[in-house]
């Protein structure tokens, strides 16, 4: 029951994305999206300690992100949120946004977190075809994501058949 009531809530928010932009600032919907992913995506192993989330180039996302999530719990571990000033920066991250005004960062995160178990959330067009694990997308003016199997197959992560089947596959 529990499970159908997660799918039926993540359905309804995923399915909205138009409504949700229409009422709230795109940097909430993006801090509730990204909190909703993590939800939905399994790591391999679930230590004790911190689960940084990485944001690159979005300062409204940090601060919400920062008010809303830090401290908060995933699994056993404490939601911490970090500002990515430079790329090398992304290295001890499980989730890092990459906002599109920072998209010229893409490789070189890209190959920070490259062999590590790190959800790569972007903003950009083309990124998601480039190797980012989950990219935003505006389609018939409705927020949709993209789901890169191959990118989240490296990365070790597993994802649930519940956000899957709501993602734009690629």
């Amino acid at each position: 029951m529990k499970r159908i009531y997660r799918g039926l809530i993540l359905a309804l928010l995923f399915s909205s994305g138009n409504v949700f932009a229409q009422q709230k600032p795109m940097h909430e919907v993006y801090s509730m999206m990204v909190y909703n992913f993590m939800k939905y995506i399994q790591w391999p192993t679930e230590g004790s300690g911190e689960f940084v989330i990485g944001i690159a180039g979005n300062n409204e996302m940090f601060e919400t992100m920062s008010a809303w999530y830090s401290g908060r719990k995933m699994g056993s571990q404490t939601c911490v949120i970090r500002k990515i000033e430079k790329p090398a920066d992304a290295a001890d991250c499980q989730v890092v946004f990459l906002d599109k005004s920072r998209s010229g960062d893409f490789d070189a995160i890209q190959s920070r977190v490259q062999g590590k178990s790190t959800l790569l959330i972007t903003d950009k067009n083309g990124l998601g075809q480039r190797g980012s694990a989950i990219n935003f997308k505006v389609v018939d003016s409705k927020l949709k994501f993209e789901l890169n199997q191959k990118a989240l197959e490296s990365a070790n992560l597993k994802v649930a058949s519940a956000l899957a089947s709501m993602a734009i596959l690629i």
